[in-house]
């Protein structure tokens, strides 16, 4: 089984060089003069360094890890943008500062990193197709009996039906009962599994009976091992696992953590954190101006102060003090007649005539930058609601207080996706909940970065649903 990973990993290695080498041709054939020597040891020499660093990064950020278990593209796709932009960033620094002779201009590195971008994801996605095409075809999938006709067998059984490429073939079922969803595959009672395993060509057995039923495990294993077969057992407890459910052992006490979060890592707090503080001084020392600007706009336009205090919910749903530029009027009442919070609408008459415009590019957000600093919010995660809005959604959405799990952002996933701006029917902050779960559950610096980039392109671009 070892041989057989290191040889697929070795084949995919092989045809990223090659691509890597293609895309180094074809860069090195756009930006050559006349007279070049095409394949000149120099070239050949830049092209052996660029396949070296490439090999490292990849190594380091995982892009040859198996992929196999997941029919999703977009996990590769993140390793793989990850790794080009790392690579372009390795490759500029020892052509510029190494290479004293280096001839070629800036744009030949930022050239080459979009060649190998196309071609990498090109060649991997076809491969991956190709794959899993040939896997549910010809490859020689485990035969499995399933011990257990109840919902936590069936559930395992569409899975690995629906799922060919995950090399499993399902032999037949044994339990006390049988159960009409199995399609003819009943091969018995529990009592009979010593005649059963012997008459039927099986490689691991599958228990999937409740926990109730220890008794019945335990003679399942015993008989299973006797007659030399693998037993997995699916925990009673499967309908509370989350994709990023992992087990840890406590001494012999198997630990189920039904949700991992990448933030739980004290090294990726202190990433995060580190990032949240330099990008929010530069941001604040950069545009200073653009503060001052502001302010002072908010102080010509309408009477009262220029930050708008609010008191929102961040990490441990503990109280924070959330700082804004104001962009309604002083007088504006947040509550309607029956008590309810007024969240701002279209064409809202509470806007000031500045205040429409900050909404619209997510200026008046910037304030918060002192928050960042303070601590109490990050630059990116879910945005946090104002203390009404809060109360109500906690009680009616699923999941919503999972978000309080980590800190608040500036911007986040569900923002850079249209989900901002009001939630009038419990399905559109559900969809916004949901987004937040799924950027704490796939926390990365990488992801950070692209939420960032693509806020900076809705500001530019305007958002419809920013008002």
């Amino acid at each position: 089984m070892k041989r057989r990973i290191h040889a697929t990993q070795f084949l995919r290695q092989t045809i990223d060089y090659i691509v890597l080498t293609a895309a180094f041709l074809l860069t090195r054939q756009y930006i050559a003069d006349k007279g070049d020597v095409f394949l000149s040891n120099f070239n050949v020499l830049l092209l052996m360094t660029s396949l070296f660093v490439w090999t490292v990064t990849g190594t380091s950020l995982r892009l040859y890890d198996d992929y196999r278990k997941t029919s999703s593209y977009s996990f590769e796709f993140v390793a793989i943008l990850k790794n080009v932009l790392l690579h372009v960033c390795i490759l500029s620094f020892l052509f510029f500062y190494f290479f004293k002779s280096y001839p070629y201009p800036r744009t030949f590195t930022l050239l080459y990193g979009v060649y190998i971008f196309a071609g990498i994801i090109t060649t991997k996605y076809i491969v991956k197709k190709l794959t899993l095409r040939w896997r549910s075809h010809h490859s020689n999938p485990k035969n499995v009996l399933i011990v257990g006709t109840g919902q936590t067998g069936m559930n395992f059984y569409h899975t690995i039906t629906a799922n060919n490429h995950f090399g499993y073939n399902c032999v037949g079922f044994v339990d006390d009962q049988t159960n009409s969803l199995i399609n003819g595959r009943y091969l018995g009672k529990i009592s009979e599994l010593t005649n059963i395993l012997e008459s039927n060509e099986i490689d691991d057995v599958i228990v999937a009976l409740p926990e109730s039923s220890r008794e019945q495990t335990q003679q399942i294993i015993v008989t299973s091992e006797r007659a030399a077969k693998r037993v997995q057992l699916i925990s009673d407890f499967q309908q509370y696992c989350t994709p990023t459910t992992s087990v840890n052992l406590l001494g012999n006490i198997p630990l189920v953590n039904l949700r991992s979060f990448a933030l739980d890592d004290p090294g990726h707090q202190r990433l995060k954190r580190a990032f949240d503080i330099c990008f929010t001084l530069t941001v604040m020392l950069s545009f200073s101006w653009l503060f001052i600007l502001i302010a002072l706009l908010i102080k010509i336009s309408s009477k009262g102060p220029v930050i708008f205090k609010q008191e929102r919910w961040g990490l441990n749903n503990k109280k924070i003090t959330c700082y804004k530029f104001r962009s309604m009027k002083v007088q504006a009442s947040e509550v309607d007649s029956n008590g309810k919070f007024l969240q701002a609408t279209r064409d809202d008459q509470r806007v000031t005539r500045i205040g429409r415009f900050l909404r619209k590019t997510n200026l008046d957000e910037l304030p918060q930058c002192i928050n960042v600093l303070m601590g109490n919010m990050s630059f990116v995660g879910p945005r946090p609601h104002a203390t009404p809005l809060h109360i109500e959604a906690r009680e009616t959405i699923q999941h919503y207080m999972l978000r309080q799990m980590v800190k608040p952002g500036i911007t986040g996933w569900a923002q850079v996706n249209g989900c901002r701006g009001e939630t009038r029917f419990s399905g559109q902050m559900q969809k916004r909940v949901d987004l937040d779960i799924w950027y704490i559950e796939n926390y990365s610096f990488w992801l950070d970065c692209q939420i960032i980039f693509q806020t900076l392109m809705n500001m530019i671009k305007g958002d419809k649903n920013a008002y």
